[in-house]
């Protein structure tokens, strides 16, 4: 990985990169041609309590505050259906300071898609249709194992499959056989042993599937949501769901979480003020490119699918990062950094 740029040289790698081309533009021509519109979000946006860490930036104008590196664009593409734009995508990147994990990378790219006025089932099935189209003009080597894909709510596949990433291939040495299945009706909430809390399943803008307020709060542990994922090969590659517009049952499920009304009203603020405006139903979903191309090029680790992937710990050891900066370009941030004292910092 310190040279990358001569691994890249490969004939495997030079196929993988230019196939992660081809997909992403079978991915755009398909939703443009059923009138989706590609909008950019911002990278530089708000720390917010959804689920992973965020990487934050500080920012110099305003000293003392920081910028947030965005784990999705969920809150921006919910502002674009406020706003009127009914089918939304981008080929999105999503930042998140994750833990070590082997398989894992702290950047990863998505295919994001938000729709108004739509059902549940009108999601899966345009996803459902992408997938098929893809494999069929891009990959007509590989066999989809069932038409229409199968849909498997939570609590069956954990109890038939204990999991809720079940591998459905007939025969798993097949690297030709893909097995797609929905999975539905998650629960909304799952508890949190460690933090002795209750935390989102997905996040806490998912919808539940109860209005009332009063049952959600009696027992959280029973409430499912309207959030579904894509499962290929035994990997999840999406995750989406019906959004919450419901204010008033929004700010229950934050409370749940452990967020107080003050925190919520401050940090959620414009989220809140957009939906007074007048929110449609609305639902999406987000599909992980660089999973999917693993599985479609028979490669062990999203790394090899990635021009210049991060390794498990987060370092790029090509161009040496993460790094120490001058004190200079601290001090004119106004952060120090304590305990350690060096030129670079």
């Amino acid at each position: 990985m310190k040279y990358r740029y001569l691994d890249l040289r490969r004939k495997r790698l030079q196929r993988n990169i230019k196939e992660r081309a081809r997909v992403l533009k079978f991915m755009r021509d398909f939703l443009v041609e059923r009138e989706f519109t590609e909008i950019e979000t911002p990278i530089l946006t708000k720390s917010t309590p959804e689920g992973a860490r965020d990487f934050l930036v500080p920012a110099r104008l305003h000293k003392g505050k920081f910028f947030s590196l965005p784990q999705s664009p969920q809150q921006y593409k919910q502002m674009l259906m406020v706003a009127g734009f009914e089918k939304y995508f981008q080929i999105a990147r999503a930042i998140r300071d994750e833990d070590l994990r082997a398989d894992r990378q702290a950047e990863h790219t998505q295919l994001d898609i938000e729709m108004s006025f739509c059902s549940q089932e009108e999601i899966l099935e345009l996803v459902e249709k992408l997938y098929i189209d893809l494999v069929k003009n891009l990959f007509p080597d590989k066999k989809i194992k069932e038409i229409p894909f199968p849909r498997i709510t939570y609590k069956e596949s954990m109890e038939k499959y204990n999991s809720d990433k079940p591998d459905l291939r007939n025969d798993k040495k097949d690297k030709n056989e893909m097995a797609f299945v929905f999975i539905t009706d998650f629960p909304m909430f799952e508890w949190k042993e460690g933090d002795k809390r209750w935390g989102a399943m997905h996040h806490p803008f998912t919808k539940p599937q109860t209005d009332d307020i009063v049952a959600i709060k009696k027992d959280p542990s029973k409430i499912l949501a309207f959030q579904y994922d894509v499962v290929l090969n035994g990997f999840e590659i999406g995750g989406g769901s019906i959004r919450n517009t419901n204010t008033k049952v929004l700010m229950g499920v934050f409370r749940i979480l452990g967020n107080k009304e003050k925190e919520i009203t401050e940090q959620f603020s414009h989220y809140f003020e957009a939906f007074g405006f007048g929110v449609p139903p609305h639902g999406g979903i987000a599909m992980g490119i660089d999973r999917f191309l693993a599985i479609l090029m028979n490669e062990p680790n999203i790394r090899e699918v990635i021009a210049f992937p991060k390794t498990g710990d987060n370092r790029d050891v090509m161009i040496g990062t993460p790094s120490g900066v001058d004190k200079e370009q601290l001090k004119e941030l106004g952060i120090e950094i304590r305990g350690r004292r060096s030129k670079k910092q």
